[in-house]
């Protein structure tokens, strides 16, 4: 290995190059120093106080060390490879290529995303402006001169429409009860499912049909199911002499049925996300609860849900504002009604933009939902509590 006297040598050489030589087996005095193994050695750094400090061993101090003085070099790996004993390398060695190397990173990077960048803009920042500004006009597809700017007259007689608050109340409604029942339901089955058997492994991949198959067709088959003539639910409620109501044309029934099918699709979007986070839990804090003599409903109380949490506060956030989104249903299988029973704000804005014609006073609906989806969002995070960071 190399020593002090073999880096006073390469610093003396008027080439200013590091030839590479075989030097004298000593310990190393200074972390500055750095030893390549192998029949060759060769110092890799060095600081020129070392050389004051350690004069008494290795005599005066060469004269490129003074007038360098807080020379501090290093090798790349592809050099120290490079480092053969027929080869020298410059001195001082200089890092030009790893400049070059994240300058043209950062170009590639630039480069592969702003093609991303811009699309994105075009299907979604650009639509969002359009809404928001015509919320602000009476725009009528009947009436093209209608495009004027008016202010918050859509925005006030919305406050006033005894309709769209009907629809807000359904919405909150269809919103609190999917999102409970497919945590619920999606948790319990998380737990059933939590083993690393192939029957349950089967089981697993039976549960997520639901949420592959598209929305209008899930719709198309829960109405099938509540139509009272072909429905073999209410065949099977007939037998066992049960009413057989008509699901779909009740008022109290109709929101009812849509949430049922709402929960069917969805809930396997939870079951895979709790599954998940069950699967990468630590097992030293649940093997510390059982040795203390906690029981499994202790140790699922107060360890498992607490570790489960920042996966719950994710999978709530998903679901409430997918369920924002329960457009397909309610168009397929009640059209809203009966009467307004279904008749949920997404959907009352379809309706006065595409059946009433009326697109500056839908937009203004849809911008209305956009933050109220948002307030949600933010008092979900918050009631989850500001100790947890959620990814």
């Amino acid at each position: 290995m190399v020593g002090d006297e073999g880096c006073a040598t390469a610093a003396m050489l008027p080439e200013r190059r590091v030839p590479v030589k075989r030097a004298e087996l000593v310990p190393p005095i200074r972390e500055h120093f750095v030893w390549l193994e192998g029949p060759y050695s060769m110092c890799l750094n060095w600081h020129s106080t070392l050389f004051d400090e350690e004069a008494h061993q290795i005599g005066p101090t060469p004269p490129s060390v003074q007038s360098h003085p807080r020379r501090r070099l290093s090798l790349s790996p592809v050099e120290r490879i490079e480092a053969t004993p027929d080869r020298a390398l410059p001195w001082p060695l200089a890092r030009p290529a790893r400049r070059s190397w994240v300058r043209a990173r950062r170009v590639v990077f630039v480069g592969f995303v702003t093609p991303a960048v811009i699309v994105l803009a075009l299907v979604t920042v650009l639509p969002l402006l359009y809404l928001v500004v015509t919320s602000f006009t009476p725009l009528d597809l009947t009436n093209p001169a209608s495009r004027r700017w008016t202010g918050l007259t859509n925005y006030r007689q919305l406050a006033a429409d005894g309709r769209f608050w009907n629809s807000v109340w359904v919405q909150a409604q269809l919103s609190f009860w999917t999102v409970a029942l497919q945590m619920v339901i999606g948790f319990a089955i998380a737990l059933l499912l939590n083993g690393r058997m192939r029957f349950l492994e089967l089981v697993r991949a039976i549960f997520i049909v639901p949420m592959v198959l598209p929305p209008v067709v899930v719709a198309l088959i829960w109405k099938i199911l509540f139509t009272p003539d072909i429905s073999i639910l209410d065949w099977s409620l007939g037998l066992l002499g049960l009413p057989q109501p008509a699901w779909l044309a009740d008022p109290k029934l109709a929101l009812w049925a849509v949430i049922v099918a709402d929960v069917w699709e969805w809930f396997p979007f939870v079951m895979l996300m709790l599954l998940a986070a069950l699967q990468m839990l630590p097992s030293d804090p649940l093997e510390a609860a059982r040795l203390d003599g906690a029981s499994r409903w202790q140790v699922f109380r107060y360890v498992t849900v607490p570790l489960l949490k920042p996966a719950i506060v994710v999978a709530t956030l998903f679901r409430l504002i997918d369920s924002v989104k329960a457009f397909p249903h309610i168009f397929i299988m009640t059209g809203g009604g009966p009467g307004t029973a279904t008749e949920v704000t997404n959907f009352y804005a379809y309706l006065q933009g595409f059946s009433y014609t009326y697109v500056g006073y839908s937009s203004a609906i849809i911008v209305v939902m956009l933050l109220a989806t948002f307030g949600m969002s933010l008092g979900v995070l918050r009631a989850a509590g500001r100790e947890h960071d959620v990814e």
